[in-house]
């Protein structure tokens, strides 16, 4: 996690801290109106609680959040919860129940979730005052919450259509929290608790969105071993089906007819994703022997190569037929790119049709759209420069951080 640099008060504020150096990305007024609204939780406990330290946006998120949270006086924690493959392969289940693909979980699956999560509920430390708990895997930790303690269940995934059984099931769990976050309206469910829309973000100072040089970039490129000596069509995402790697290969086979081009797909898998080895052995063999593209298996510290591989591609996919969030989308709109992706989930509101991108439902829509930026240049460039505004306003961490505090205000007031 990052260092905290240390910090002088002068006329009651804070200065020369972390939050400091966002001034010149962030909206005017943006670090002074945090700083104010944090100290109505000074000193609070913070816990947060997912099922991985590394790779997928929620570890990203978390990583660079809590450092600001410390600065702004809120003492935040990260546990991460184990698990056996077993366990995995059902919350793998899980999530793609809740996504809308049909599963069969069986009784023993449901119970071996539920034993992962008592384990992990006598292992873990939970004692904070405030408790956000990520997604499905770590959600059943609501049986073992301390006395006074206000928890948070925070889905990052998409629910709109999930499967009745699982659904129900976990939502036996869920309702028995304080409040529940979701990135989009049409996420959320029926509860009797409150619910927020809180939309994830991105940190434009974090080695995968600061700037970069050319030199930089050329340099990141011929270390992975992509020539820069034609257009880039680029999809960074982890190695899963609802990403559809196969159909942006399609894409790519229809633009190729048309316009000398490279494809690169990068990504990795997580660490509670068991599907991504299988996922990533399709990829390869619909790619085939094609020299034009490149299939990128990178690690989750691959910060750099997927800011440099962002800033050298000429046009960004984010093809999913399912998807939470996204920031992907927000990731290259930040370096000024206009972004086709799937019509679903938060791709649909990051990406505004026309103006920083287009959403599209088949590799046809994809080529067709891709094939009209590279016909037209000088639209490419103002959806880009759009595509960069539009993500200051609404997608960086000092957003996401703020409507966080206003959330633990709103739960704690009455306790405090």
């Amino acid at each position: 996690m990052p260092q905290f640099p240390m910090r002088t008060v002068l006329g009651g504020e804070a200065v020369g801290g972390l939050l400091d150096q966002y001034r010149d990305v962030t909206p005017r007024g943006t670090v002074e109106f945090l700083r104010r609204l944090a100290r109505q939780v000074e000193g609070i406990r913070m816990l947060n609680v997912n099922s991985t330290r590394t790779g997928g946006g929620v570890a990203e998120i978390l990583q660079r959040l809590l450092p600001l949270f410390e600065e702004l006086g809120v003492k935040a924690r990260w546990e991460v919860m184990a698990g056996s493959e077993v366990f995995y392969r059902t919350t793998k289940s899980f999530h793609n129940a809740l996504q809308g693909t049909k599963q069969r979980i069986t009784a023993e699956m449901y119970e071996g979730y539920l034993e992962c999560n008592r384990d992990n509920a006598k292992r873990l430390d939970l004692d904070a005052e405030v408790a956000m708990i990520h997604d499905p895997q770590p959600a059943a930790l609501i049986d073992s919450r301390p006395r006074g303690a206000k928890w948070i269940w925070r889905c990052h995934i998409d629910l709109s259509t999930p499967q009745p059984t699982v659904w129900q099931f976990l939502r036996s769990y869920v309702v028995r929290y304080d409040a529940a976050v979701f990135s989009l309206p049409k996420f959320a469910q029926r509860l009797r608790i409150p619910q927020f829309l809180i939309y994830p973000s991105i940190d434009p100072l974090s080695d995968k969105n600061r700037e970069l040089t050319a030199e930089a970039v050329n340099r990141s490129l011929q270390g992975l071993g992509v020539p820069w000596d034609k257009p880039i069509l680029l999809q960074v995402s982890r190695f899963d089906r609802f990403k559809d790697p196969v159909g942006v290969i399609e894409a790519y086979r229809l633009i190729k007819k048309s316009h000398d081009c490279r494809l690169v797909l990068a990504g990795g898998t997580a660490a509670d994703d068991p599907e991504g080895a299988a996922v990533l052995a399709e990829v390869r063999e619909a790619a085939g022997n094609d020299p034009d593209i490149h299939i990128l298996l990178l690690p989750p510290t691959a910060h750099l190569e997927i800011n440099a591989l962002q800033r050298a591609a000429t046009i960004v996919f984010q093809k999913s037929t399912r998807e939470g969030f996204g920031l992907t989308v927000a990731e290259a709109m930040w370096k000024g790119k206009p972004v086709i992706g799937g019509a679903t989930g938060g791709i649909t509101v990051q990406v505004i049709p026309g103006e920083t991108g287009y959403t599209v439902s088949s590799p046809e829509g994809a080529a067709f759209y891709a094939k009209r930026l590279l016909n037209e240049p000088d639209r490419l460039a103002v959806m880009g420069r759009q595509a960069k505004e539009y993500v200051r306003h609404r997608f960086l961490i000092t957003r996401h951080l703020q409507e966080y505090l206003a959330v633990i205000i709103q739960l704690c007031r009455g306790a405090r």
